[in-house]
């Protein structure tokens, strides 16, 4: 939301006199600075958002927020002059006022014939999506009249913003008893907005704190927190931002991460602090106050678009969450759901469930980023990405199956009919295209693109005998189910439940 904040794209540190240039070489040792130096982060989950700053924080900000944008911070609007004669009588429809103006200004901004974005958006195309983007912050939707009313999105508000969406899409209806099972488990075990507040109130604390170190850096929510697909005992994912770029991630990432790790020794709600060198690192602790455990990393950007992609599918068709959520506590229980032991992590999942549900003969969702690109586009600025699918609207499939239908079709799909050996699960494409011969996918037993850097999602299952073990257990449960019907025989409800 706002372009080339000040809060991105510099140091926290000018490097020191002798040193080389780089991340490392430009931070600093553990210090801690007066509080008047500590950049206060806001509560209600503004910042997770990615909408609004400190207060402090505004007047360095060089653009406006498309919330409280107005007409009279830019060049006056041409306004059409009222003719005498409307004067005294009710005025057609095809005739304007000055009030107009006054309408518009309570509605979505749309394009303004005396500004320069209008006179951009005359010029061409592109100028025109461009003009439309500072406006209303990249929407996706064309910009609506002041006498149409703005079309409601599918994804509801995240907390701390405007609430112009339409409310969550309802759960469908149970037919039979295996889809009642699983609507049965998903609403015991989907994520509350208690669990929510309880990471929120903990990632806004350990903001304040990691700006000790790094003034300009900014904590953010990501993962199965906030894409929709979150149980009530998911772990949360914290991205830790400290420039507008890539970094390196076995140097300078882990240097950051080790900083933080100190600081967070000093502090008696944190225990377990544990720094994993990964290929992306992490370091993993625990909030005693909310019992919750948290994995925090350094400037992985594409976790916070891939939130956002997947909160889009999440909510665009009721039957989605439902399934995606049943489907992770099944590979959960059958020990196939873990990709530090080498099995699928849970973000292949959700792709793979997302990829099965795109490719049906009556797709049951859509494929977004050829629908709408200019809402997921991977060059956009990171704090447009929350607002780019706010406008998608939810999509209406002629496939009718019932949630146990759907379930038994994914497991029947990668149990007997996906070829492992020659395609790559790919929602972005929304189609299993052929395995490229180079070493991002080469020799991988299970290939799934990551929808915006294009790797592969799976790479952990790197050996054969838990290939196999994935494979059999997709093509037992479906042997099983086909012929139970019932959920138990595959996945214990009552148990799954007591876990939540």
């Amino acid at each position: 939301m706002y372009p080339n904040s000040s809060i991105l794209g510099r140091p926290p540190f000018p490097p020191r006199r002798g040193q080389a240039n780089g991340i490392v070489a430009q931070l600093p040792f553990p210090v801690l600075f007066s509080p008047h130096q500590v950049i206060e982060s806001q509560f209600n989950m503004r910042n997770t958002n990615f909408h609004g700053l400190p207060l402090n924080n505004v007047a360095r900000l060089p653009a406006i927020s498309p919330l409280d944008w107005k007409p009279g911070l830019h060049s006056p609007p041409h306004v059409p002059s009222v003719s005498a004669v409307t004067l005294g009588r009710k005025r057609r429809s095809d005739e304007h006022s000055p009030y107009d103006l006054k309408r518009q200004r309570f509605s979505s901004p749309g394009r303004h014939l005396g500004t320069p974005e209008a006179a951009a958006a005359a010029a061409s195309p592109l100028a025109a999506q461009t003009a439309r983007s500072r406006l209303r912050g990249e929407g996706c939707s064309p910009a609506s009249s002041p006498r149409t009313p703005k079309p409601a999105g599918c994804v509801p508000p995240l907390n701390g913003q405007p609430q112009h969406s339409a409310p969550a899409v309802p759960l469908p209806p149970a037919k039979d008893k295996l889809s009642q099972q699983i609507l049965e488990l998903f609403q015991a075990c989907q994520q509350r907005g208690d669990d929510l507040q309880k990471k929120e109130v903990c990632r806004a604390q350990l903001q304040r704190e990691i700006q000790r170190l790094f003034p300009n850096s900014r904590v953010y929510l990501a993962g199965s927190s906030l894409n929709g697909f979150g149980s009530r005992c998911s772990d949360a994912d914290l991205c830790l931002v400290v420039q507008d770029g890539p970094l390196n991630q076995r140097t300078d990432a882990v240097y950051i991460l080790s900083l933080v790790q100190k600081l967070f020794y000093r502090l008696s709600y944190i225990e377990r602090s544990q720094l994993i060198r990964a290929k992306v690192p992490i370091l993993k602790f625990r909030d005693k106050i909310s019992g919750v455990e948290f994995d925090l990393n350094v400037n992985n950007i594409v976790g916070i678009r891939n939130t956002f992609l997947l909160r889009s599918y999440a909510y665009i068709e009721s039957r989605v969450r439902p399934i995606i959520l049943v489907i992770k506590k099944w590979a959960s229980h059958h020990g196939i759901n873990d990709a530090s032991r080498g099995t699928l992590s849970s973000y292949s999942l959700v792709l793979m469930v997302l990829h099965y549900l795109q490719t049906l003969p009556e797709p049951v969702i859509p494929c977004l980023q050829k629908e709408y690109p200019e809402c997921f586009n991977p060059s956009m600025d990171i704090h447009l990405v929350p607002e780019g699918p706010k406008d998608i609207p939810c999509f209406t499939s002629r496939n009718q199956s019932t949630l146990g239908e759907l379930l038994l079709g994914f497991l029947k799909y990668y149990g007997s009919v996906f070829n492992w050996d020659r395609s790559v699960i790919s929602v972005r494409e929304a189609e299993a295209f052929p395995k490229p011969n180079c070493r991002e996918w080469r020799d991988k037993f299970i290939c799934v693109e990551e929808p915006f850097d294009r790797t592969n999602t799976a790479r952990a299952v790197h050996e054969r005998f838990k290939f196999d073990t994935i494979k059999e257990e997709f093509r037992k449960s479906w042997q099983m189910l086909q012929l139970k019907k019932d959920l138990n025989f595959i996945l214990p409800v009552r148990t799954t439940i007591q876990k939540r």
